[in-house]
This record gives structure tokens, sequence and C-alpha cells, in this order.
């Protein structure tokens, strides 16, 4: 598999394209137009210190990056997202600083993270799958907040904007639903009652026929239970 030593230590680049290192007393030499071959990277309990270099962005093709139990300092790298292809990070027990790059939530391979153990702060990207990782491998980064840690400050003082939101959306339904209720009522009951007297008003000939039909209908009930009592009176 092929193999790397990134710029952690003395280097220099020669005009043929080649790069040269000085590592562990020895001195390293690549072509540069290899690196879209290198799949892996493991430097974990080397004491190195510095930041970590900008140019790992470009290793597109890196399935494993591993710089845990080292010194390093600085940030994680901004355009980290740009390793595509990335399987695994480890950054734990290092001496990082500042927050997670959105960028590395965007590397939708990433199947092992560890961040533990460094000085990283802010909250943890919501919305991705950085939220999936256990929340130990987030572990001694005091600054660190967000599912799976604990909540935000800001969060809890916060209240959930989608449950209130709904439920103001649920009140405003039923308050209107109420609303055209009442009015339907209303209009029913203006149009059903003042139609039926201002019949009455205008048309004495209905106003006559009605109180007729009242007195009509009165004397048959007077007669149906004149009768019933009789009959119940005989038996």
């Amino acid at each position: 598999m092929p193999f790397i030593i990134p710029s952690f230590g003395q280097s220099s680049v020669h005009e043929n394209g080649f790069s040269s290192f000085q590592w562990k007393g020895q001195e390293f030499e690549y072509n540069r137009g290899n690196i879209v071959l290198l799949k892996l990277i493991d430097f974990s309990s080397n004491g190195l210190t510095g930041n970590i270099p900008k140019s790992f962005s470009t290793m597109r093709g890196l399935r494993s990056l591993n710089l845990s139990r080292n010194s390093l300092t600085g940030y994680i790298i901004p355009d980290i997202g740009k390793m595509e292809v990335l399987d695994s990070l480890d950054l734990s027990h290092n001496q990082l600083s500042s927050k997670i790059p959105i960028s590395l939530a965007g590397i939708h391979t990433l199947g092992y993270l560890d961040l533990s153990n460094n000085s990283l702060s802010g909250k943890i990207p919501t919305g991705t799958q950085l939220q999936s990782f256990n929340a130990s491998y987030y572990a001694g980064n005091d600054g660190l907040c967000g599912d799976p840690l604990p909540k935000c400050p800001g969060d809890i003082l916060r209240p959930s904007t989608t449950n209130s939101k709904g439920n103001m959306n649920e009140k405003d339904d039923v308050f209107s639903f109420m609303q055209e209720v009442a009015i339907s009522m209303g209009f029913g009951f203006i149009f059903g009652f003042w139609g039926v007297i201002g019949t009455f008003i205008w048309k004495k000939s209905w106003r006559i026929a009605f109180f007729n039909l009242l007195d009509a209908v009165g004397d048959w009930f007077y007669v149906r239970i004149v009768v019933f009592v009789s009959k119940w009176r005989r038996d």
C-alpha cells in the first residue's frame, strides 16, 4: 500500500517534481504525481507538533487518516470535506482547538470518527451524520456541545420553534373554524328569523293564514286529548 510522509518535518521541493523529507535522520523522496494512489496514513503516537498541513485536503483518494496521540495544535483544516472517500478519521488525544468544520459533515463515507481529548469547542453540526457517532468519540472537549453530547446553553434556553409554531398553527385553525361556525349561525338566524317575521309583517294574508293554522292545530290537539282522557276514564 502506498505510503507518504507529509510535511511535518523538514522538506524541500525539487524542480523535477520530486519532494524530499527529513524523517528520523533519513531522507525520503516521492513523486507528487503518485499522491492520488495514497490510501492510508497512520502517524499515531509519534510526538508530532504544529498544525495539520492544509495539503491533506488534496489527498482525494485517502480512506484512512490517523494522527492520534500526538501534540498537534491549531484547528481541523476547513477543507477536510474535500477528502470525499475518507472512511476513518482519528484525531484524538491532541491539542486541536476551534470548531468542528461543517465540511467534515459532507464526507458521507465516514464510518469511524474520533475527536476525543482535544480542546474543540462550539456546537456539533446539526442534522448531519456527525451526530450519529457515540458521545465517547467527542469526550474530553469541554467546549463541545450538541447531540450526542448535552445540549448547548442556547438550545436549553431557546424554546422549540417547531413545536411552538405547530401549536400556534393548530390554535389558529381551531379559532378560525369557530369563527366560521359563529358567523354561519349568525347569518342563519338572521335570515331564518327575519325571513319568517318579515313575511308576516308585510303579508297580512299570510299572517292571518298562519294564525288560523295555529288555531286549527291547537283545536286538533285539544280534541285528541279530550277523546283520550274520556276513553281512559271509561276503561
